[in-house]
């Protein structure tokens, strides 16, 4: 009955209404008497929680500090709790002091104390769940809107509250848009955000240990399920508020034609990255190279691939560029990669030793693969040198290619060295032939 009366008032009324039961409310509470010490008992216990907060934040983060050796979730779990030790301490404080009045004076002279830590352990709770969800701006809309309910809720003013933003409404056609339905929608869907990311995590996991599933496939059922859950909890939060899930079904798809004209490359990268998780062309931990870019990667996404240099430097790669440019994958079928150094010796040396000593010289160096040994062959006779390539096979290009390069140069020169074999370099006499000197003595 008190529903519908409140539903029947304008706005304005239901606005002055609620606004009489506060001031009535607040000035009840301020008459002399056990109402008012209770006011003051509960504000005694939010500055004596407030101090004791600062005291034990500063010694939790001190302490903290000196904790090197824990996992991350663990410092980051303290650090949640040390954010909220005000609303831990007040709670406690209320309740010790509630449950001291109901056994040392009448029950009635103790309600507000323990409304006080019903609504502080209310307000904890709800600081604490709100971790849950990811996103900040939906975690700080299901703190606020879940703190805001249990506030009216316990002060028995939630009829009036929900009449009132409800109230506050636009209509378009016979679509109506409320606060309160906003303000709920968010708070739903928050949840349902949380609850799927639970879920995508812990299934997300299971997917990443089984090895019977190749890596892109993983990735792919990831992402698909990822979706899934995410569009999922969206709709069922905007279908559990009330919402006219049909006329948002014709609204979107007229932003989706506009849309897929204007986005049109991140479609095409969108695509581009199913095609590459069905093709299995590339897979997290693949060295490939594109362009002047040589690294390997480390995650696929729906959007671009990220590739980890040897310099440190992560390079964000769009999907379509992988499929429509050159890649080079050094280890799609298999990791083996062969290198080939060029290098030169006198024509003095034997070539016979020389190919020897460097093949002998490779097959010393770490990494060199065994199982195919180098080669070394003669590719030329130059104006100076003999020209000689050595080819060599490594298993694993993750390592660097460069280094290995080096390493392999520099166990040629240690063996040239011991063997008396000369690198040669190009000489050159220079004559000036308009030189003064010898022009004046031609003339003597």
């Amino acid at each position: 009955m008190e529903e519908d009366i409140l539903e029947s008032l304008p706005l304005r009324d239901e606005l002055l209404l609620i606004w009489a039961q506060i001031s009535n409310y607040a000035t009840e509470m301020l008459q002399p008497g056990w109402k008012l010490w209770q006011v003051l008992i509960v504000l005694g216990l939010m500055a004596f929680a407030w101090v004791l907060r600062r005291i034990a934040a500063d010694r939790m983060t001190e302490w903290m500090r000196a904790q090197t050796g824990r996992p991350k979730w663990q410092l980051r779990a303290l650090v949640i709790l040390r954010n909220r030790l005000g609303l831990i301490f007040f709670a406690a404080l209320a309740w010790a002091v509630y449950l001291t009045m109901q056994e040392t004076t009448w029950p009635s002279r103790s309600y507000l104390v323990g409304l006080a830590a019903t609504m502080g352990t209310a307000w904890m709770v709800v600081s604490f769940v709100a971790r849950f969800v990811r996103n900040p701006f939906l975690r700080k809309l299901v703190t606020w809107g879940l703190w805001g309910y249990v506030t009216v809720f316990y002060l028995g003013i939630w009829d009036e509250t929900r009449a009132t933003l409800d109230a506050l409404a636009v209509d378009f056609g016979a679509f109506r848009l409320s606060v309160l339905g906003i303000l709920t929608a968010c708070v739903v869907i928050g949840i349902l955000f949380a609850g799927a990311r639970f879920v995508s995590t812990t299934t997300a996991a299971r997917i990443q240990k089984n090895e019977d599933i190749s890596p892109s496939m993983r990735v792919l059922v990831i992402k698909l399920m990822q979706a899934i859950l995410y569009a999922g909890a969206f709709f069922l939060g905007l279908k559990a508020v009330g919402f006219d899930l049909t006329g948002l079904a014709v609204l979107s798809g007229a932003i989706g034609v506009g849309l897929g004209f204007g986005l049109q490359k991140v479609v095409s990268n969108l695509v581009s990255g199913v095609i590459i998780l069905l093709d299995k062309s590339i897979k997290p931990g693949d060295v490939i190279s594109l362009g002047e870019t040589f690294g390997w990667i480390n995650s696929l996404t729906a959007r671009y691939v990220s590739i980890t240099t040897r310099d440190g430097k992560e390079y964000l790669i769009p999907n379509e560029d992988l499929i429509t440019g050159q890649v080079v994958n050094w280890s799609h079928s298999n990791s083996f990669v062969r290198l080939d150094i060029h290098f030169g010796t006198a024509y003095g040396d034997d070539p016979h030793l020389v190919r020897r000593v460097a093949v002998e010289a490779a097959s010393s160096v770490d990494r060199v693969l065994s199982i195919k040994s180098p080669v070394c062959h003669i590719v030329g006779f130059g104006d100076s040198s003999v020209d000689y390539i050595l080819r060599f096979w490594i298993s694993d290009p993750t390592g660097g290619l460069t280094n290995i390069r080096g390493n392999v140069f520099l166990a040629l020169w240690d063996s040239f060295k011991e063997h008396g074999i000369s690198i040669p370099f190009p000489q050159r006499e220079v004559r000036h032939l308009n030189d003064p000197s010898q022009a004046g003595h031609g003339e003597d």
